[in-house]
C-alpha cells in the first residue's frame, strides 16, 4: 500500500509497504477519509512527538474508514462497517485507570498511520476506543472525532459556568471547535483571538461573540480586560501551543478565574508565572491533555447529530499524493483541515 512515514523535521516521505494484516483483536480498516491536524503540523515541524510517535514512522492519527480485515478473536465487529478508530486505549488497570483518569495512563497503546491507503488498529483500541459511523455521516467529518474528543475533554475540566466570559486563544482547528461547543452547549460569550482573518470569519460563524487580530493588538491582556469591565476572562483557553502565549493567557484571566493551557508546546520549554499574581488572584492553572474514550463517544455522536457546522473546519479534500503539499499550505495557514482521501 501507499503510506506516509515521518523520518524527521519536515522530512515527510510517501512510500511503498506491505498491506497490513491483523493479528489476535485486532482489525485493519481501509481508510477513507483521514483529516490533518494541528498537531500533526507541529510534529512534521518538530520532528516527532515525546509520547506519540518517534520517527521513523506511519503518520496520522484522525481517520474514519471500512472494516476489510478482521483478526482471530474479533467477534463484534464485521466486515464492512464504517467505524473511527481513535488514536489511543487506555490500559484500564494502572493506577490512573482505576481513578478514571484515561488519558494519565502511562501504558496508552497509541495508533498512528492514518496517511495511507489502510490502517491496522491495535487490539486495545479495537476493545475499547473504536466506534460506527452512522450511516448518513460523511468520512471527512467523521475523521474529525479525536481532536473533538480532546476539545470536549478540554471543557470539561474548565470549570465552564453558564454567563462566562471566555477568552480563546487561537484560531485553528483546536480553538474553533472550542469556540463552537461552549456558545452551542454552555450560554456563554467567547471571544476569540488569532492572527488569521478568515480563520476569524469562521469563528465568528461558529457563534463567537467578537474576534481580535492579534497582529493589530499590542497588548491581549489589555484588550481583554477592556472588554470585561477590567475583570479579566472567566476562563481562558489557550489553544496554541506556543509558551508565549501560555503567559498571555495566564495574564488575561480575572481574579478567580481558570486558565486551561491545552496546547502542548515543544519539549523541555518553560513559562515565566508572577508568583504573586498566582497566589493574591486565586487563579487555577491546568494543564488539559488528549481524551478518553467516553468522549471520543461523546464527539462523534455530537459530529452526528450536525448540530455544529463542523463542515467549516474541512478547507478541502486532498489525494494523499498532495500531503506533502499539504502540510507546506498548513505551515503557510492557507488551510485549516485538509481531508485526505487515499
Amino acid at each position: 500500500m501507499l503510506a506516509a512515514l515521518l523520518y524527521g523535521q519536515e522530512d515527510l516521505r510517501l512510500e511503498k509497504v506491505a498491506d497490513p494484516t491483523p493479528a489476535m483483536g485486532e482489525v485493519v480498516i481501509r481508510v477513507q477519509a483521514a483529516t490533518t491536524c494541528g498537531t500533526d503540523l507541529k510534529v512534521w515541524r518538530r520532528g516527532g512527538h515525546a509520547k506519540m510517535l518517534k520517527p521513523p514512522t506511519l503518520f496520522g492519527h484522525e481517520a474514519a474508514g471500512e472494516i476489510v480485515a478482521l483478526g482471530e478473536g474479533v467477534t463484534v465487529w464485521q466486515l464492512g462497517e464504517r467505524v473511527v478508530a481513535n488514536n489511543s486505549a487506555p490500559c484500564m488497570e494502572c493506577f490512573f485507570c482505576q481513578r478514571q483518569e484515561y488519558s494519565l495512563c502511562p501504558n496508552l497503546t497509541w495508533n498512528n498511520g492514518t496517511f495511507a491507503e489502510y490502517l491496522k488498529v491495535p487490539a486495545a483500541i479495537v476493545e475499547r476506543n473504536m466506534w460506527r459511523i452512522p450511516d448518513d455521516l460523511p468520512s471527512d467529518l467523521a475523521a474529525m472525532t479525536e481532536p473533538l474528543a480532546c476539545v470536549l475533554h478540554g471543557i470539561a475540566r474548565s470549570n465552564v459556568k453558564v454567563g462566562d466570559r471566555v477568552v480563546v486563544l487561537g484560531d485553528g482547528a483546536i480553538g474553533l471547535m472550542f469556540v463552537a461547543k461552549l456558545v452551542s452547549d454552555f450560554g456563554v460569550e467567547v471571544f476569540l483571538f488569532g492572527g488569521n482573518d478568515c480563520r476569524l470569519e469562521i469563528g465568528r460563524k461558529l457563534g463567537a461573540k467578537a474576534t481580535f487580530n492579534y497582529r493589530n493588538i499590542p497588548d491581549i491582556s489589555t484588550v481583554v480586560k477592556e472588554i470585561t469591565q477590567g475583570y479579566g476572562a472567566d476562563i481562558v483557553i489557550e489553544a496554541t501551543g506556543v509558551p508565549s502565549v501560555w503567559e498571555s493567557a495566564i495574564a488575561c484571566a480575572r481574579p478567580g478565574g481558570t486558565v486551561n493551557l491545552f496546547g502542548g508546546c515543544p519539549r523541555d520549554t518553560t513559562i515565566n508565572v508572577s508568583t504573586e499574581l498566582l497566589h493574591y488572584s486565586e487563579l487555577t492553572l491546568k494543564g488539559v491533555f488528549h481524551n478518553t474514550p467516553y468522549f471520543v463517544k461523546e464527539a462523534l455522536g455530537l459530529i452526528a447529530s450536525r448540530k455544529i457546522m463542523f463542515e467549516l473546519l474541512v478547507s478541502e479534500s486532498r489525494p494523499l499524493f498532495d500531503l506533502q503539499q499539504v502540510f507546506w499550505d498548513m505551515r503557510e495557514r492557507k488551510v485549516i483541515k485538509v481531508a485526505i482521501v487515499p
